[in-house]
């Protein structure tokens, strides 16, 4: 069946869970996973399973949603946005700061009860589903707080949209184009807007090899918001195509990621 699977995992969770007694733990968890589980039912999802800090979801089943990706992206911005309105509750328990990247993939998956003669479970599988998964472990590589396949971006067009790269994951050989979703477009403000639009200017004079107004562009950009680190992938990209020119050559503009 074509579906959307979203992946979203708790950002350092290692480092959390060295710092905390098993009960308290267990705590921030359940506090955490309780609101990112009704705002997935919310929006039509179906909790796949919980493995440690990390929540797995799909769209499109068992019941029919024929908004299945722009579901799963609603659900995902809310999400980071309850996970920003929980850090005073979660300073005010004496629990430390929870952060969430988010990867949301569609495509075609094998979806129904799978498992041994003694136990199974309702779950979905392939390369789709796969894909989700390495698209969530890369956001913390840009700095973005969600990523989506370019074939969820194409089937839900009403969201304003950063083009994040053309990458090839681990364990693929063929590259995909993915993007971080801002906000619905309705919502969001000129200014906003505007920002995106400039950003995205840059990227496609990036991929055309203009290196002087891709870098005009996001040297401005980052002078205005010098948090945001996806800037400083590009303008790092630039300095090192500049430094070895004989890389053009054969450069195509894909990034392959060489870890999952």
């Amino acid at each position: 069946r074509h579906m959307t699977v979203l992946f979203s995992d708790i950002r350092g969770f290692t480092t959390i869970s060295e710092g905390l007694k098993a009960t308290k733990l267990k705590q921030m968890l359940n506090e955490f996973f309780t609101p990112i589980t009704g705002i997935i039912f919310e929006h039509n999802g179906t909790i796949d399973k919980y493995v440690g800090d990390m929540v797995m979801a799909f769209w499109n089943a068992p019941l029919v949603d024929d908004h299945h990706a722009a579901n799963a992206i609603t659900a995902a911005l809310h999400m980071q946005r309850t996970v920003d309105q929980l850090k005073p509750v979660f300073a005010g328990m004496g629990l430390p700061e929870v952060n969430i990247g988010i990867g949301i993939n569609t495509g075609f998956m094998n979806v129904g009860d799978m498992g041994s003669e003694f136990r199974r479970a309702y779950t979905v599988l392939g390369d789709a589903v796969n894909l989700g998964s390495r698209l969530e472990s890369i956001t913390k590589f840009y700095g973005v707080k969600i990523l989506v396949g370019e074939t969820t971006h194409a089937q839900a067009p009403q969201f304003l949209y950063r083009l994040v790269d053309r990458i090839i994951v681990k364990g693929k050989t063929e590259p995909i184009t993915v993007y971080e979703p801002v906000s619905l477009l309705t919502d969001a403000s000129e200014s906003r807007r505007q920002r995106v639009d400039r950003y995205n200017e840059a990227v496609g004079y990036y991929f055309a090899q203009q290196w002087d107004a891709a870098e005009a562009i996001l040297r401005e950009l980052s002078a205005q918001d010098p948090e945001r680190h996806l800037y400083r992938v590009f303008l790092d990209r630039i300095a090192e195509l500049r430094k070895h020119p004989e890389l053009t050559m054969s450069w195509s503009g894909v990034y392959e990621h060489k870890s999952k």
